[in-house]
C-alpha cells in the first residue's frame, strides 16, 4: 500500500479535516461542545474524567448527554459509583431512569470485566465506570470494547492520574468554582491541550434536551 492510499483509509485524521470524526453526542454546553472532536461526547471511544475528589460535579456535567441517550434503546450503566446516583435529580434531568442500571461488583477484578462486557455488548448507550485501577493494558482493553460496542465509556478517575498515559481518546481534568467547574481538555484526537472552560453546572442555567432529541447513539 502507497502513501496516498493509507491517508485515504478512515482510520488516519489529517490536521485540519474535523469532518474525519463521528458526530459526538452534545455534552448541552455549546463552549465545550467547540472544543471537542466530533462537536460532543465521543461514542465509541473511552471518556477519562479526573478529580480531584468525588462530587464536586462531575455528573451533572453528564447529565444533558445522559438524558439524551436515555431516550433511546440502549442502557446507561453505571458500575461501582461510589455513592448510588440520586433517583430524583437524575430524574429532574430528564434521564429515563427505566433505562438506568447499577451494578456493584463485588471485586475489583469483577468491577473491570462488568465494564468491558458492558461496553462491548452493545447493549448500553453509556457505561460510567470507577475503575479502583491504573493498569494501562486494562484500560487498553476497554478503549477496544468501547470501539466493538459503540458505546461511551466514562471512567472516573483521581487528578493524580493526569499525568499518567492513558489509552482513553479524551482525558479532561476538572477543578471546582462557584456554582459550576472548570474543564482542562488534557487530551482530545485530533487537537491540542486546551482549557480551561468555565461550565455553569446550576439547574436553572442548563441547556434542555429537546423530547425528540432521543436516538441510538
Amino acid at each position: 500500500m502507497n502513501l496516498q492510499d493509507l491517508m485515504l483509509g478512515t482510520e488516519v485524521w489529517r490536521a485540519g479535516a474535523a469532518s474525519a470524526f463521528a458526530p459526538g453526542v452534545p455534552s448541552g454546553f455549546p463552549q465545550l461542545d467547540a472544543l471537542l472532536p466530533g462537536g460532543g461526547w465521543p461514542p465509541g471511544m473511552l471518556t477519562e474524567i479526573l478529580v480531584p475528589s468525588p462530587g464536586i460535579g462531575e455528573l451533572q456535567l453528564l447529565l444533558p448527554a445522559l438524558a439524551r441517550l436515555s431516550r433511546g434503546n440502549r442502557w446507561l450503566a453505571f458500575i461501582a459509583p461510589p455513592h448510588i446516583p440520586y433517583a430524583p435529580a437524575l430524574a429532574a434531568a430528564q434521564v429515563d431512569l427505566s433505562r438506568v442500571l447499577l451494578v456493584h461488583p463485588r471485586a475489583a477484578t469483577d468491577g473491570l470485566w462488568a465494564v468491558e462486557q458492558s461496553l462491548r455488548a452493545g447493549t448500553c448507550s453509556a457505561v460510567l465506570a470507577w475503575p479502583s485501577t491504573s493498569d494501562a493494558r486494562a484500560l487498553r482493553r476497554l478503549q477496544l470494547a468501547a470501539e466493538a460496542g459503540g458505546s461511551w465509556g466514562v471512567l472516573f478517575r483521581s487528578g493524580q492520574s493526569a499525568d499518567a498515559g492513558s489509552p482513553a481518546a479524551l482525558r479532561l481534568r476538572l477543578a471546582p468554582t462557584s456554582g459550576g467547574i472548570d474543564v482542562h481538555i488534557l487530551k482530545r484526537r485530533g487537537g491540542w491541550p486546551v482549557g480551561p472552560v468555565s461550565l455553569d453546572l446550576r439547574l436553572d442555567h442548563a441547556v434542555a434536551v429537546p423530547a425528540s432529541a432521543g436516538s441510538r447513539a
